[in-house]
Parts: C-alpha cells; structure tokens; sequence
C-alpha cells in the first residue's frame, strides 16, 4: 500500500525507492495520490493499481475522471452505502472494493485533518493520531450538556459486515477488504475464515454468531454494520468507550467475599480475561474499569446449554446461559466493582490458541496442484519435471546417474517415487498427479532424490515469480533518470501551454461566507470573488445578486462529498450559473468539466505535489487550493514548480477537522437516526466539542 500524499520535495527520494519495489514484482499498489499514480505508470506501464479509499471515492464521476490513469480497482469510500454501492456497480465496469470488517474512520476517507490540526501529523500521511478515540464535552449554546457517561462522542463502534456478505456478492462487488492494521495474528486468521466461509454460503445462522462472538474477544468496540443500510446516528456511536472491550457477557450479580457471581451469555474458562465496567456511576471523566484473569471457576447448577438450530433452519436460536462463581487474584479489587457492572470478554487464551492452529498447524495451509513426472533410465540421470497441463514448465536432475539396484527393495519404484512427490509439506503446493517413466530396477539415493525434487519446485516456484512478473508488466520498468527528466518535462509543458508570466502578477483577495448576514460586512472591501458554502444550496440566488451589486464576482462551493443520488444538488448550482464553481470533489469536476463556467479546485482534492497539479489542471480546473496538509515549505516547493499564478492559498480560516457522515447534533441532541426524524437540532442551536486541553471545535 502506497496510499499517502507525496510532498513535491520527495519526488526525487521516491525515484529512488520506486524501481526497487517495482522489481519486487508486487501484484497491485494501493495508491491515493494521483500524481503518484502517474509516476508509477510511467515507470511501469503495465503495473497493476488499486485507487486507495483514500481517494474520497463515493460516486461513478470520480472513477470516469480519472479512468486514463488506468487503475483497475477502487476500495470506495467506507460511507458508502449498499443502495448507492449499486448505483455506482452499474454506472462502471472497473473492480470495486469494499470494507467489510475492522475499524471505521468516523472522517470520510481522505478527508480528516483532525490528527494534522491537533499537532501536526497527517492522517493523510498515515500518522493519524486517532483523535477521534479521544474523550470530548458536548457545549451546547455554551454550556456543557450533561450525557452521562458518554464521553466519546465520535468513535465508532467497529464495523462487522458478515451479514451483508451475500448482498454485495450479488451486486458484484469484486473485493472484500478487512480493516487488520496493528491487530494480532488471531484476528487476521478468525476474521478472514470467517468471511471466507460466509463468502461460500457454508455458515448457519449459529455459526455465523459463533464467529461474530470470536471476533469480538479477538478485538471490538462493539460491533454494527456501519454505513451498509445507510445512517443511523443513534447506533454508530456507543460513546462510552474508544478502545477495544470485546465480547458484552452480562452483569455482575453480587459479591462475596473475594467471589464475584456473574450471569454470562458465554462459556467461560480459567485464564479467560474480563473487563467490568461501571456504567451507573456518573462521573465528570470517564467511567471506572477493572480487568484481570479468572483464577478459579465454579459453574454453578442452575446453568442452560445452548440449543442449536438445524444448519437450514435459519431461526434464531435460545440463546446460552450461564452462572459461575469467579475468583480472581488476590490482588484484585474484589470490593471496588459495583452490582450492575457491564462485564465483556476480552481475552481467551484457549480460543487464542485454537485460532493459531489454523496458521501455524501445516496440515490447514492452503496449497496449490501441481503434477510431476519422473524420468530415467540405466546410465543416465534422474529427470523430475513440473507440469502446467502437457507443458513442462520446470525441471532438475539428479547429481548421480542411474544405476542398477544390487537390491530389489532398494530400487526406485512408483510407491517410492509417489512418497517422494507428495512431500510437498510446507512449500504451499500438493501433488495433483505422477506420471512414472522409469526403467526397472535402478538404484539413486534417497538423499539425492530429495534435493532433486528439492531443485525441481525452486525452479517451478522461479517460473511462476518470472510469470507473473511478464503479467504485470514490469519487464518494461523505466530508470529513475527517465523518470526525472520526465517529471520536468510535464512541469515545463505545463508553464508553456499556460502561457503563464514568469513576473508575478498582484494577487486577488477572495473570501469565503457561509451565512446570508456576512454579506452586510463585505461592502468597501478590496475583494476579488467571494465564495458562498451555504447549508443545502439554500439563500443562494439572492445572495448571488447582493454580492454582484457589490462588484464582486460570486462563486458557489460543490459540497466536499458527491453520492450517487445527489445530482440535484449540482445541477441547482448549475442552473444558477454563478461565476464560478468551488470544485471540492473530483466527481463534481468531472459533472462540471463542460459547461463553460470556470471551475476553481478546493484543497479537500488533497493536492500536493506538480504531478497531481498538473493533471487536475487538464481536468479543467483554472486554479487550486493545494492541500492543508502542507506545511509553508512544502507549499512553498510546490507552487516554485509550477509558478504561482495557478495557485489560490488560503490564508485564514478555521482547519476544518472531522468531515463527517456521522452527526453529533441528531446523535446526542435528538432520538432521531437520520434528518428525517431528527428535528433538525443543527438550526436551534450552536454546538462545539471541547477536547482535553479546553480547546473548542465548533460543528
């Protein structure tokens, strides 16, 4: 995965480090920047590229803008949701990709400057620092609104879609993608079986939650379907946790002593981890929580068994419980945890290690047919060939020649040689076929016959390295000197096709409003164009003339996200025909790339280096607002390579931080799970998110 922004300074280092991983021979790159995707296809024209969900891919536009960058699979945005996820299957033939389980950015992909505006780390550069996962006061018309225990406002609960797995197989979406940064071994294994198996129909209604459970202990904070069915504002944010809890059991019943009495939805052992969490108690900061191991574990008598359903029954099953008697360390505070608590299962040393059997017990590794044919005869050497089909693709010989067995029981045989082409242990191959072609009686050792066999599948392993090495096309990799020379002569063709002045002309001041009431402060102000980025498209007609009365050109911004059935919001600005167009999303561009009004690119289209300007100025844009994850310096080698004259800068405004389909209004302030029913708290009343040094972040 190469899914980060590229500073136009590293574009001489990256010529340095690309060659080397293109002759690696890699099947795909993910990338999110497109001027990254331009160099890697001039290197290698024939490398296969994923466009990253970095990319803010949420609409068929987008992928029609850029089709001539030629990449051959988009991971869509994970805001997406199955209705639309259709849509844009219908309107493009390319691979699509989706997320289906792991851990949900509350941001739109691409479009989170929280981590960069805290201290300085771009998420885009892949530092976030899951500022999101932080603790946040709701102020509410400036007072702080009491929610109980809910501190973290905007950390998602993690996405598990197994249910949704034969929906978007029948939609044709081509890839599923599991979220697996920094997690375990046993969370690659359990979550990919999982998946695998409902991808082939074979899970029950009880297997299904059997996974969902082992998925939970193996790493959760709390499981929902995400965006799939759309939003839903009161179930994608639990808000009393930000880190993993695992698998919810029950209550803590009572206390007794040093025992704790726990009615659990879920078998426990000796060993097993638990977390208890106070949720009663209302407290200024977060709610208290206890972990430790059980040490001993009494099932007590009045306990059910879980009944299970017929695998073609799909009705849900009575589900298990369960009541122990829990000792834990001598150390642990026994008498600190409250009746009530919330307990989960967090860690399970004996699923842990029934999980780990899958990768490290050879016998379930997945292995690949081969078929094999040895030939010999008296005097000359052993022949081990590997076939694809009649075709041999690989061969070896033995370091000694044939010769005549002084024992019978000694000779090489077919029962013999079939042990020998079976003992593919360990190499991710099997044997598919033998074909046996050798003489009677003839003798070769056994050590030699190994290291025969040995060399044979190096050498099939080596054609298939060199296979897949012609697929992808890099036998045709370009020098990193043809690529500089390259880069230059896409920045000097820019400059000369521009025609741009090499003395800087005076810049022009533009100014962005988003309410009607700021026009009445614009009056006798040395303005160029100002931009208006009203809520919904509302006000705007009237505010265009007020602002052209004042001599100023007026501009309207595209909304930062475009989703399929959003059209009318475009063609309402179009049918304005305002005197110019603040271009925040490549689909938008490509909607607007024909009808003549001159289009200014925002910096939500994560521009930061000449590559990338330079295509988007082919696109049609007339000017662009580089990326705000440049610091000066960077922006600095940036605009120097291509002139300033193309480049509008933004000078003062607030960083915008979390750009959300998530909405903390309706969430917090409302029962609603949508702006249907929410009842619109956004337009009562001015909302900010107070973090842990005091600072306010307006919504």
């Amino acid at each position: 995965a190469l899914n980060i922004l590229i500073f136009e300074n590293e574009l001489s280092q990256l010529l340095q480090a690309l060659p080397r991983a293109l002759a690696l021979l890699p099947d795909a790159f993910i990338i999110q920047d497109i001027g990254l995707a331009r160099l890697i296809r001039f290197l290698a024209p024939r490398q296969i590229l994923h466009g990253s969900t970095q990319m803010t891919v949420t609409n068929h536009e987008h992928i029609s803008l850029i089709t001539d960058l030629d990449l051959n699979r988009y991971v869509l945005g994970r805001e997406v949701s199955i209705p639309e996820m259709e849509i844009i299957r219908k309107n493009t033939d390319k691979e699509l990709e989706v997320f289906v389980h792991g851990a949900l950015c509350v941001a739109y992909s691409g479009q989170c400057l929280t981590s960069e505006g805290f201290g300085g780390r771009s998420a885009n550069r892949g530092q976030c620092a899951q500022s999101c996962r932080m603790e946040y006061d709701l102020v509410v018309d400036g007072e702080k609104k009491d929610l109980g225990n809910k501190h973290y406002l905007v950390s998602p609960k993690d996405l598990c879609g197994l249910e949704d797995i034969s929906k978007l197989q029948e939609m044709g979406i081509d890839s599923f993608k599991i979220e697996g940064r920094l997690k375990t071994p046993q969370y690659v294994a359990e979550t990919t079986s999982a998946y695998k198996k409902e991808m082939q129909k074979n899970l029950s209604h009880q297997d299904r939650e059997d996974f969902k459970h082992n998925l939970a202990i193996t790493y959760s904070r709390g499981f929902f379907n995400g965006w799939m069915d759309g939003v839903n504002h009161q179930a994608l944010v639990d808000g009393r946790y930000g880190s993993h809890r695992g698998l919810e059991i029950g209550n803590l019943e009572s206390r007794r002593g040093k025992v704790l009495r726990l009615h659990s939805l879920h078998s426990l052992k000796a060993g097993d981890g638990l977390l208890f969490a106070d949720y009663q108690t209302k407290s200024s900061s977060s709610f208290p929580t206890w972990g430790g191991r059980i040490f001993e574990i009494e099932l007590l008598n009045d306990s059910t068994s879980p009944k299970r359903t017929d695998p073609k029954n799909e009705t849900t099953p009575e589900k298990p419980s369960f009541h122990y008697d829990l000792t834990f360390a001598y150390e642990f505070p026994v008498m600190e945890i409250p009746t009530g608590a919330t307990v989960y299962l967090n860690d399970s040393p004996s699923l842990e290690k029934e999980i780990s059997r899958t990768y490290t017990d050879k016998s379930q590794w997945k292995s690949h047919p081969v078929k094999m044919r040895f030939q010999g005869s008296r005097g000359n050497n052993l022949v081990i060939s590997v076939m694809e089909g009649d075709l041999i693709r690989a061969q070896a010989q033995s370091i000694k020649a044939l010769e005549e067995a002084r024992n019978p029981t000694t000779a090489l045989n077919y029962e013999k040689a079939l042990a020998e082409a079976k003992s593919l242990s360990g190499t991710g191959f099997h044997l598919q076929e033998l074909a046996f072609d050798v003489e009677e009686n003839l003798f070769i050792s056994d050590k030699d016959l190994r290291q025969t066999r040995q060399r044979a599948m190096a050498a099939w392993e080596e054609w298939q390295s060199q296979e897949k090495g012609i697929a992808a096309g890099n036998f045709s990799l370009r020098s990193s000197e043809e690529a500089e020379q390259w880069i230059l002569s896409v920045q000097s063709g820019f400059l000369q096709t521009q025609n741009i002045p090499t003395k800087k002309s005076n810049p022009k001041l533009n100014l962005l409003i988003r309410e009607t009431s700021q026009i009445h402060g614009l009056a006798g102000l040395p303005l160029d164009t100002v931009y208006l980025d009203f809520e919904h498209g509302k006000d705007y007609k009237t505010t265009i003339k007020a602002i052209r009365d004042l001599g100023f050109k007026a501009a309207i911004a595209t909304t930062r996200i475009l989703k399929p059935a959003e059209y009318h919001n475009l063609k309402v600005i179009e049918a304005l025909k305002p005197d110019a167009i603040l271009i925040r999303n490549l689909g938008a561009l490509n909607y607007f790339a024909k009808i003549g009004i001159p289009l200014i690119g925002d910096f939500s289209l994560n521009c930061s280096n000449s590559l990338t300007a330079t295509y988007l100025f082919s696109k049609g844009l007339q000017s662009l607002c580089p990326s705000y994850d440049l610091n000066q310096w960077q922006l600095f080698d940036l605009i120097d390579s291509l002139n300033g004259e193309k480049f509008e800068i933004t000078v003062h405004q607030y960083l915008p931080s979390f750009h959300m389909e998530h909405c903390v209004f309706a969430a917090f302030l409302s029962t609603g799970t949508s702006f249907k029913d929410c009842g619109n708290p956004c337009e009562k009343h001015r909302v900010e998110l107070r973090d842990q040094n005091g600072t306010l972040h307006p919504l």
